[in-house]
């Protein structure tokens, strides 16, 4: 094989310029919060949402609180689930650098440790795999927000006497995509993701079941022009760019496959156009086909115009991302952005900010009704493919190399506004041996670099109470490098977005690397519930 010669391409920065695609993408990131399942973290900033399925798994003896409710209503189905963890994780590594420059990166990682959290309750055993948490048809016949169910919240699994290698293998995908994202920013839990996704792609029981494929599912004819939670035959899709053959466009332009939830393929599709145009323009290549080529400038365009047609640059003017612009759905079919019953009549109470819905027909057309579910249902699906291309727009090309190492940018603290607590007991940390809070730590890695010696600190904080745990407020002195693990607000250190509160007997981890001794780490107060 002949070598291949990468030319590093330095392009001016270009201003993508027409919609904020800077707005556009905290808005798309509110949406996972508004998903969220389980007991929500203090820095929620959705706060019409509540704490909801907290018995999931109960009956089947396992906990599986927490997750993402995946479109509007209120089932945990485990393949979209991971396809979103998987796309949000490919977004990160590609344009993390972008999101880190309009701060949203945090918020991002967030995203994907609440689904990942999930994703490690649902795989309890090596050869088992809970893949759903409720029942569709009794779901989909009852209209009630997440906080109020009363349907059946069953547990359904793989193992090796039900197997389902698609479910397997898109969960073993997500946790090692994310195990690749949290590498730097937090060392254990990345060892963690890719311990469950070995197990999850290596039991026998997988290989003797094939799951959702293009043949089993009527031939690879339309599947090769399609990407999404259930279907991954995408070489080919960047063809789209290039005349009619390859997929059906509305008269205003968008990418058009199928009524129901079009805009799943749309999302998916312009985030790969812009993957593959960046890789073609780190190399110097552009896109040979059949009909001629394209350059990686088409490709970008292309995808470019399907944002912005998705944004309000459509026949109608509609925005389908709910809360930007002026003129967007006011009757999304979601349960609880919705709250009240079916009755109720005009636009929701509650703003689903960032959701992007399923979209219109093949003419461009759109009813903006709450029981038109097959164009007002919004998805994570939808948004997952999103944070990426809009990230990469919002910033421009700026000169880098797509084909580099991957290298995540620092974090930064998110400013937040913590809910209240409830009655709180603040108690100040007693000095003694009988703290109801544990604390110690050990040098877990040592190196030298330019002939000073670093060292990586794990630092562990026990509940030894019988009660939860809340409020955590510590602070550290002593600390002169990068700190993983912890929300910093002024000179105090908080439990991270992903946790609530700390069970009693559980513990939790941060890390930090300097080159002197331990930091002092003190705990300044908390409460016990």
């Amino acid at each position: 094989m002949a070598p291949l010669f990468l030319v590093f391409v330095i392009l001016v920065p270009q201003a993508l310029a027409g919609h904020d695609y800077g707005q556009a993408l905290s808005k798309s990131l509110l949406f996972f919060e508004a998903q969220r399942s389980g007991y929500l973290p203090r820095n929620q900033r959705v706060q019409w949402r509540g704490n909801s399925g907290l018995n999931d798994g109960k009956i089947s003896g396992v906990d599986l609180v927490g997750g993402y409710y995946d479109a509007g209503d209120n089932v945990k189905f485990g393949l979209p689930m991971a396809f979103t963890i998987t796309m949000m994780s490919w977004s990160i590594l590609e344009y993390g650098k972008q999101m880190g420059a309009s701060g949203e990166l945090g918020h991002a990682i967030d995203a994907v440790k609440w689904g990942t959290d999930y994703l490690i309750k649902a795989h309890p055993q090596p050869d088992v795999l809970y893949g759903e948490v409720g029942d569709g048809n009794t779901d989909h016949y009852c209209w009630q927000r997440p906080e109020d169910m009363t349907t059946s919240r069953a547990a359904y699994k793989i193992d090796p006497s039900h197997p389902g290698s698609d479910l397997a293998g898109e969960t073993a995908a997500a946790m090692a995509a994310a195990s690749i994202v949290f590498r730097r920013y937090n060392p254990s839990y990345s060892a963690e993701l890719l311990k469950h996704a070995y197990q999850a792609s290596n039991n026998q029981y997988y290989l003797n079941y094939l799951g959702n494929n293009g043949d089993a599912l009527g031939g690879t004819g339309w599947a090769m022009t399609e990407f999404g939670w259930d279907v991954k035959y995408a070489g080919v899709q960047t063809l789209v760019a290039k005349g009619t053959r390859n997929a059906q466009k509305t008269p205003g332009g968008l990418i058009f496959r199928q009524r129901w939830n079009n805009m799943q393929f749309v999302t998916s599709a312009s985030f790969l156009m812009t993957v593959y145009s960046d890789y073609l323009t780190s190399a110097g290549k552009s896109l040979r086909c059949a009909s001629g080529n394209v350059s990686p400038a088409e490709l970008l365009s292309f995808a470019k115009s399907q944002v912005d047609y998705i944004l309000g640059d459509n026949p109608r003017a509609t925005s389908y991302m709910v809360g930007y612009g002026n003129n967007y759905p006011r009757q999304v079919h979601h349960r609880a952005s919705s709250i009240v019953s079916y009755k109720q009549k005009g636009g929701d109470p509650n703003l689903l900010t960032g959701a992007i819905v399923g979209g219109p027909d093949a003419y461009d057309n759109f009813a903006d009704q709450r029981d038109n579910y097959e164009q007002t249902e919004p998805a994570t699906y939808n948004n997952a493919p999103l944070i990426g291309l809009l990230a990469r727009l919002h910033a421009g090309h700026s000169g880098y190399n797509q084909l580099l190492p991957v290298q995540l940018p620092a974090l930064k603290p998110i400013a937040t506004n913590p809910k209240p607590a409830t009655k709180p007991v603040v108690k100040p940390a007693p000095a003694s041996s009988t703290s109801p809070i544990a604390i110690t730590q050990k040098v877990t890695s040592t190196w030298v670099r330019n002939g000073k010696t670093y060292y990586r600190y794990s630092t562990t904080i026990t509940n030894k109470s019988s009660k939860n745990l809340k409020n955590l407020k510590l602070y550290i002195s002593k600390l002169y490098g990068p700190l993983w693990g912890l929300t910093k607000s002024g000179n105090s250190y908080f439990f991270p977005a992903w946790i609530n509160s700390l069970a009693a007997g559980k513990s939790i981890e941060f890390v930090y690397i300097h080159s002197a001794s331990p930091a002092t780490v003190s705990v300044s107060s908390y409460n016990l519930v």
